[in-house]
């Protein structure tokens, strides 16, 4: 595994005078998931790989101790032990990437994966008053702490969009840098909510301000925006975050959420990560899905290439 970006002292001439030829990220994004695909056996290894890198997700206003228990079962068990067993994979510890819920169910998720026998399986915590950030630093910064305090190993932080919509990108800098010593240990994911910053410049700017400030990886959205993950926004990110690499030498990691729920769109944006940025960024430490449907998606297709069928509802447990 690389080095964790400690972040860089703030430069807006990296970005000062970006440009982004629209157009051609378009055409761009419009060839990833019709120029090439993988099939039958290469298809299923994909869709193991993509498994890997799901956060499963639970951010909802009813969520409970019940249906968290539920979902680290799942996280734990992702893929059933007969199709495991029939492609020669039930010793190989398939897991999904973290389970992600709100700081109030971290406890609860640290508990139920020890009980999964799974207490490797990193909980990611939502936090700094997601979706909207609208509370004051004070405040965020706290609810960051307690997250870690109550076993987050992950902390999925949102930037101020006030500060991104002005311009004012030291001032992201800043309280991402805040924020990123609140975390400790813990990696930070720091979601830019694309949706709701207005152009690609701004989302490319938005893209290295994180990470000079030390982010682990650069998301999407909350999923909770109008537009969430989609392949232009993500090609200039995932080249933000090449220009970074070569500039420092250090790795972010890429996490598109919102609006992923197909077996084919996983591996759509595997090939994204592997065109744009190599194989290293196929694994959990550099790529994450924020996803909770797209799983049963996942494991409906590995059941058709193991029985030639497709699973009835109660043969493939919920998330």
């Amino acid at each position: 595994m690389s080095a964790r970006n400690p972040g860089v002292e703030y430069d807006s001439s990296w970005f000062d005078n970006i440009h982004v030829n629209l157009p051609a990220v378009k055409r761009r994004a419009e060839t990833l998931g019709t120029r090439r695909t993988v099939k039958k056996q290469w298809q299923a290894a994909w869709l193991l790989r993509a498994v890997t890198c799901i956060d499963l997700t639970t951010l909802a206003g009813d969520d409970t101790p019940s249906n968290v228990s539920r979902l680290c079962f799942k996280a734990a068990h992702p893929v059933g032990k007969d199709i495991l067993k029939a492609m020669e994979m039930e010793n190989e510890g398939i897991t999904v990437g973290a389970v992600c819920v709100y700081p109030n169910r971290v406890a609860d998720c640290v508990k139920y994966l020890k009980a999964a026998n799974r207490p490797d399986i990193p909980v990611a915590s939502v936090a700094t008053g997601f979706p909207t950030g609208q509370v004051p630093l004070k405040t965020r910064l706290e609810e960051i702490k307690m997250a870690v305090a109550d076993g987050a190993k992950e902390i999925d932080i949102v930037i101020n969009r006030h500060f991104a919509l002005e311009g004012n990108w030291r001032g992201v800098y800043d309280e991402v840098r805040m924020m990123r010593e609140a975390c400790g240990e813990a990696h930070m994911k720091t979601i830019l909510a694309t949706g709701e910053l207005g152009s690609m410049v701004n989302i490319y700017k938005a893209s290295m301000a994180c990470m000079m400030a030390g982010a682990d990886f650069i998301k999407t959205s909350t999923g909770k925006e109008g537009v969430n993950a989609i392949l232009p926004v993500a090609l200039v990110m995932v080249r933000a975050i090449r220009e970074f690499y070569q500039v420092t030498g250090y790795k972010v990691g890429f996490k598109p959420a919102g609006g992923i729920r197909s077996a084919k769109d996983a591996c759509t944006w595997l090939s994204l990560m592997k065109e744009e940025l190599g194989d290293e960024w196929l694994s959990p430490h550099l790529f994450r899905i924020g996803a909770s449907a797209l799983l049963i998606d996942i494991e409906r297709q590995l059941f058709h290439f193991v029985y030639g069928r497709y699973a009835a509802a109660h043969e493939i447990p919920m998330s």
